[in-house]
């Protein structure tokens, strides 16, 4: 995993809609992971959450396919070291957003209907909660990249 660039963008610039949500439907990992529907916030809500929010930082990380859910993982836990420098550094409500489902645990206890075993480090996935990624970057499917975000302030 290499991270390839960090923006802050405005806010306002972050559209949320159901149409990411209505695309996870169709993963496999749908209903599967507290970072996925049904459990992560509903679009509507997350539209209203992300209006009380001025800035976020978005990351473009590249990874090896070959090794997609080690460099996934590696990915989610840079974005949560982010969200903790930033709060570290007062930005109180900072808040990372998973690219994609969570994969912490190489072992999902929460697809067993047992309880995760990270509650703390889970966070909703971008498009989980309606946000339109291709609206905010030019998405090049040619490219081995994940985008993460940590809303700011």
């Amino acid at each position: 995993m290499k991270v390839l660039w960090e923006r802050e963008i405005p806010a306002e610039k972050i559209v949320v809609s159901p149409r990411p949500v209505w695309k996870c439907r169709a993963c496999p990992m749908y209903g599967k992971r507290p970072s996925c529907p049904p459990y992560a916030p509903d679009w509507r809500e997350a539209r209203e959450w992300v209006r009380h929010f001025k800035k976020a930082l978005l990351v473009k990380f590249e990874i090896d396919m070959d090794c997609f859910e080690r460099e996934k993982r590696e990915v989610i836990l840079y974005l949560l070291k982010r969200e903790a420098e930033l709060f570290r550094a007062g930005k109180m409500y900072a808040l990372a957003l998973f690219p994609g489902s969570c994969n912490l645990c190489d072992d999902c206890p929460f697809e067993k209907g047992e309880p995760c075993r990270m509650p703390a480090k889970v966070r909703p996935s971008i498009d989980a909660i309606g946000i339109e990624i291709a609206r905010i970057v030019k998405i090049d499917f040619s490219e081995s990249v994940l985008y993460g975000m940590v809303l700011i302030e």
